[in-house]
């Protein structure tokens, strides 16, 4: 289990057998059931999630009971509710189970505990929510400048092994689209 977490952190920095023990520390594991929340619009969100084992989604539901999805994730990918887990407000979106999850989860106090006394971990989670903004911001400029064969395209493209473990419903929402429109583009 720590495996994974050791070498999604040593991606970005290197460390010692003792900081990777204290890093971890800092983590509880938790296991998740399919369908299972993680976190729940208008709850708090006192985690952010590292995934070992499964696949998750982030939506919100508006008023007529329409899915947005904002995000995927599966193994060696972080999800939560950014802004509430960073401001501390509650959650304005879901984070559910597609599949069984194993998670390590990471307090905000825990995060912020692990940046004060290890500058090599305040580098690691700059790095990765730059990468994060980054990731938001071409993914807004599809879905605003782009057609609905290219977001999928796009979609297949980047997440190659998704499209294989998420129901094209959910890939349909994701990109802004119906479910006939997908099959429409999946069979061209």
């Amino acid at each position: 289990m720590s495996i994974l977490l050791r070498r999604h952190i040593e991606q970005i920095i290197t460390l010692t057998d003792g900081e990777f023990d204290y890093v971890l520390s800092h983590f509880k594991h938790r296991k998740f059931k399919k369908y299972q929340y993680l976190i729940q619009e208008g709850d708090q969100v006192p985690n952010d999630f590292f995934i070992l084992n499964g696949l998750l989604k982030a939506s919100r539901t508006d008023e007529q009971g329409k899915e947005f999805i904002v995000q995927f994730a599966v193994e060696d990918w972080w999800i939560s509710d950014p802004q509430a887990y960073h401001n501390q407000t509650i959650a304005t979106l879901n984070v559910v189970c597609l599949e069984d999850c194993e998670t390590l989860s990471l307090s905000l106090q825990n995060r912020e505990k692990l940046c004060a006394e290890l500058h090599k971990m305040e580098h690691f989670f700059r790095k990765k929510t730059t990468a994060g903004y980054v990731a938001l911001q071409r993914r807004i400029l599809s879905l605003i400048s782009t057609n609905a064969k290219q977001r999928y395209e796009l979609f297949v493209q980047q997440y190659p092994k998704l499209v294989q473990r998420v129901p094209k419903t959910l890939i349909a929402s994701y990109l802004g689209v119906t479910r006939e429109t997908l099959s429409r583009l999946d069979s061209d």
